[in-house]
């Protein structure tokens, strides 16, 4: 469970480092470069230990698929908060797919 709340930290992180700027368009690019940057630094300063906690109760692939789904749910969340983005039923479906790959990932 640490792992995965570690995790959903790095991914809020991430997200406002790869996708905040977009709000700010008028902005020099150079400058929400290194906003985003100063963002990210804390994101790999949580992903490291979330990854170190995490391997050896999961595999590498296996920790590599929560990443990534924790990503999407993440993203939609801050697409939806920051850019009044709402999810649509293809993306839903498309969830329900990453949830069945995350069964068969998991699978013994």
């Amino acid at each position: 469970m640490k792992t995965v709340l570690l995790l959903i930290l790095s991914n809020i992180f991430m997200t406002l480092a790869w996708y905040g700027h977009l709000r700010y368009r008028g902005q020099p690019l150079l400058l929400m470069i290194l906003i985003s940057w100063l963002i990210a630094l804390p994101e790999y300063a949580i992903q490291v230990p979330a990854n170190r906690a995490g391997y050896g109760y999961y595999t590498v692939t296996q920790l590599k698929i929560i990443q990534e789904c924790i990503t999407l749910v993440v993203f939609t969340g801050m697409a939806y908060l920051l850019f009044g983005e709402r999810p649509t039923w293809n993306l839903l479906i498309s969830y329900l797919f990453l949830v069945g790959a995350v069964y068969f990932a998991f699978r013994g």
